[in-house]
């Protein structure tokens, strides 16, 4: 935008800008538009950040496959022969 503003365009817009605003109240709208400037930029990046941060956590949700549910343990209702205290090495009771 301001690459195709030559220097003397620039030098007219200054002088109407001291005519109409005077010499004392310059200095101070154009800090004004400064910080108004700054101010606006600061917000922009932090929604811009924000953006990125939720997209990266959304490709993330994405790319990792659903974990299967855990397996339920076994039911106490079978005998395991190997690991029953009332059994013998020979398999009776």
């Amino acid at each position: 935008m301001i690459g195709s503003i030559g220097t003397m365009e620039l030098v007219v817009i200054l002088v109407i800008a001291l005519m109409v605003f005077g010499p004392r109240k310059l200095p101070e709208l154009g800090r004004s538009i400064g910080k108004s400037l700054g101010e606006f930029k600061r917000a922009s990046n932090d929604l811009r950040h924000t953006l990125e941060d939720e997209i990266h956590v959304e490709e993330q949700a994405r790319r990792e496959p659903a974990k299967p549910a855990p397996a339920p343990p076994p039911t106490t209702a079978t005998a395991d022969p190997v690991n029953d205290p009332h059994q013998d090495a020979a398999g009776t009771v």
